[in-house]
């Protein structure tokens, strides 16, 4: 791992900001440093002087107290600066990185989050990138204070006394040499400590997730077994980057403890013979060890944040395969962004879909505005596929034009159902709007349309518990309703919306459609239930090529 990853500056414009204001506030502290070094010089050095010449202080003495308290005050300030800074980045930088990669992952659609492990792709997401607060507030804030610090530290060593100047530029190298075989031992010990995390967190992830199928098939008790061991790696793992940690500190505190005694004895032994003066002796002695100690720190916080710069490098690696595909043209179909001209039909010219099992299409339909679409099939046919590439999120060949006004964008122009609930923790109601502030109206609207009968406000929890299967199909009906309702689109695409539904409620919904395509929409629903099948303006059976022209107008 570099020592910063440019990928990470580009990406986030606050870590360049605090980079830069890292450095001021270490040049601060710097200047600090200097200043109390010579004024703890000038301060030994009149006492001594008034005690050689009969005890009688100068008047200078006093001003060099308020100027080493001044220092003092100066470089507490500055340290304070850094910290926080290093706080605020830490947490805007993994905002940014956690938003950015989220937003690439919704532009690049389900088929390439299907390529990856949902709940290994969370947990670097997750407790991965919590790891970065120990590289932002620790190792960032000393590499720039390292960088300003050391040269000109080494320049005002250099002024006080040019032979402690020059051992100490010998000197410092043997550090960043240490810092190298260390770098170079630790690093694939890291690596495999980072992949253990992300396999501890998807096994927990994956246990919790299919556990009621588990229970189902007796099989529960065994994912015990199977997290202790994972986790045991993990705590091996842990046990042995500390133990390498410590023994690295150890190298890099011997070697500068070494350079600070050889620039020590040098000047004892200038100052018995009479070649030094005593406040430069002094000067140097308090500065030596300070031009040692950012370089020397910035090792072992470079350790200590190594499992944030292995999550990030993860996160980054997975941006950049993002920005590779995009140049490679394997990104998801163009026009989810971009504005549109104006369209008065669905009309899908050659559509094709490949999956690794099937191939989907093609397909040919001009569907004008007030047709129901339903797509017909057995389950695993590709009717979701079908629905995503009209959305525009999945990979697909041949050319979707949606309904809806100039110059807005395809996602502009949908509303959208999915077969799964996909619910979260909160009130029904923002559940539906997908929001903490919806619309009271627009809601109770939407939830008489989808025929449920619950309080708005009624609250459930993740993964929609409390509810019934058919309740949390039908909020997830009346989210797409919602949509529609409040952003006007002219195509509303709805996946199973009556699977888990009795008749009753089945027709309530099937009227619901009608009334939707009344009203000027084009409804493509997937569905292979006779009462929906029924309904249907335009049927296309999934699976074998289909061409309808001139669809109900």
């Amino acid at each position: 791992m570099k020592p910063l990853d440019p990928r990470l500056l580009r990406l986030s414009r606050s870590a360049r900001g605090f980079i830069a204001a890292a450095a001021a506030t270490g040049l601060l502290r710097t200047v600090a440093t200097i200043a109390i070094a010579w004024g703890i010089a000038a301060a030994v050095t009149q006492v001594v002087d008034a005690v050689h010449h009969g005890g009688v202080v100068p008047g200078a003495f006093v001003p060099t107290l308020w100027l080493l308290g001044g220092a003092v005050a100066l470089r507490a300030v500055a340290a304070w600066a850094t910290d926080d800074l290093a706080g605020r980045a830490a947490a805007t930088v993994k905002r940014e990185l956690r938003r950015t990669v989220l937003e690439r992952a919704a532009e690049r659609g389900p088929g390439w989050l299907a390529e990856r492990s949902s709940a290994g792709f969370a947990t670097t997401l997750g407790p991965g990138l919590d790891a970065l607060d120990a590289y932002f507030g620790r190792y960032l804030p000393q590499l720039a204070l390292t960088a300003v610090a050391t040269p000109v530290l080494l320049v005002a060593i250099g002024l006080g006394d040019l032979t402690s100047g020059l051992i100490v530029l010998c000197a410092l190298p043997v550090i960043p040499v240490f810092m190298i075989l260390i770098g170079l031992a630790t690093q694939s010990l890291q690596r495999r400590q980072s992949d253990a995390l992300a396999r501890l967190g998807g096994a927990f992830t994956e246990a919790v997730e299919g556990l009621s199928t588990l229970k189902v098939f007796g099989r529960a008790r065994r994912q015990v077994g199977r997290i202790a061991t994972v986790t045991d790696q993990y705590r091996r793992g842990t046990l042995g980057v500390l133990r390498l940690s410590f023994v690295s500190g150890f190298a890099l505190e011997l070697a500068a403890s070494l350079s600070v005694a050889l620039v020590a004895v040098t000047i004892g032994i200038r100052l018995v013979d009479g070649s030094l003066g005593l406040g430069a002796a002094m000067f140097v002695l308090v500065l030596a060890p300070e031009a040692f100690a950012p370089i020397r720190q910035v090792g072992a916080d470079f350790h200590a944040a190594q499992d944030g710069v292995e999550a990030s490098t993860a996160v980054l690696d997975v941006l950049d395969d993002d920005d590779h595909a995009l140049h490679d043209g394997h990104s998801a179909p163009a026009g989810t962004a971009s504005a549109l001209p104006a369209a008065d039909a669905l009309v899908l010219d050659g559509l094709v879909v490949r999956r690794p099992d099937v191939v989907i299409g093609p397909v040919d339909l001009r569907a004008a505005r007030g047709t129901i679409v339903v797509l017909a099939g057995p389950s695993g046919s590709g009717k979701s596929s079908l629905i995503a590439a009209i959305r525009g999120v999945l990979p697909h060949e041949g050319q979707v034009v949606v309904p809806g006004e100039s110059g807005t964008t395809r996602d502009d122009r949908i509303s959208w159902s999915d077969q799964r609930p996909r619910l979260v923790r909160g009130t029904i109601a923002e559940n539906v709007a997908l929001s903490a502030t919806p619309v009271p109206d627009a809601v109770t609207r939407a939830l008489g349309a989808a025929g449920l009968g619950v309080d708005p406000g009624l609250q459930v929890g993740s993964g929609g518990a409390g509810l019934s299967g058919g309740q949390a199909q039908r909020v997830t009906l009346a989210r797409a309703l919602y949509r529609h309702d409040r952003a006007g689109t002219r195509l509303v695409l709805l996946d199973e919306p009556t699977s888990a539904l009795d008749a009753d409620a089945e027709a309530h919904v099937v009227r619901t459609i009608r009334r939707l395509a009344d009203d000027g929409a084009v409804v493509v629903v997937a569905s292979h239930r006779p009462a929906v099948i029924a309904a249907a303006d335009v049927r296309l059976d999934v699976g074998r090529p289909t061409s309808v022209q001139g669809a109900r107008a």
